[in-house]
């Protein structure tokens, strides 16, 4: 297969919206470039911004709306495409640590009920270990696999800010942190 599969999805480090456009109209985006600008799937976007809480800012535009809320929906933008893959490049990173948490709970939340595999590129420790069923651990460039960490924190109802209070949680990170040699 050539060119870009339409099963990955890709969601950037900053949020990317256009300033100019409305939530919905940002949302309807990736669509658009695909041709899908149909009824069914507007009705799929507005019944994902009613189940992630941002139905009612719609008609609102992005500089009004938080940091916390842009990233939900440049998230909707990417799931309006239906991806089976979604790969996060330090999507959280712009965010202020408790934005971020916030974030990354929600977002966790999103993916686990639309089902979908996401890969995750972080260098936060705590945000890998709390997301992730597996943590992939690169060497240096040319960034070849050192070790492959499988997370398990043997509970129901997980979620990124519930897993950290594990004492299973500081095992992972100081496992990863003197992986990585950080403090070398």
């Amino acid at each position: 297969m050539n060119g870009i599969s339409p099963k990955i999805g890709y969601m950037l480090q900053r949020d990317c919206l256009l300033e100019w456009r409305t939530i919905l109209s940002n949302t309807m985006f990736g669509l658009e470039i695909k041709g899908k600008k149909e009824r069914e799937s507007r009705e799929y976007v507005e019944e994902l911004l009613k189940k992630y809480d941002l139905y009612e800012f719609k008609d609102k535009y992005p500089s009004e709306l938080s940091g916390g809320m842009r990233q939900r929906v440049a998230l909707i933008r990417t799931l309006a495409v239906k991806p089976k893959i979604l790969l996060l490049d330090e999507a959280f990173s712009a965010l202020d640590y408790q934005t971020r948490i916030m974030v990354t709970n929600d977002i966790y939340h999103i993916l686990r009920r639309e089902g979908i595999t996401a890969l995750v590129v972080t260098h936060d420790i705590s945000e890998a270990i709390s997301m992730s069923d597996r943590v992939v651990v690169l060497n240096a460039r040319p960034g070849t696999v050192k070790d492959i960490h499988k997370i398990d924190f043997e509970m129901e109802n997980r979620d990124p800010i519930n897993c950290r209070e594990k004492p299973k949680f500081s095992q992972y990170f100081n496992t990863l942190w003197k992986e990585l040699g950080v403090d070398e």
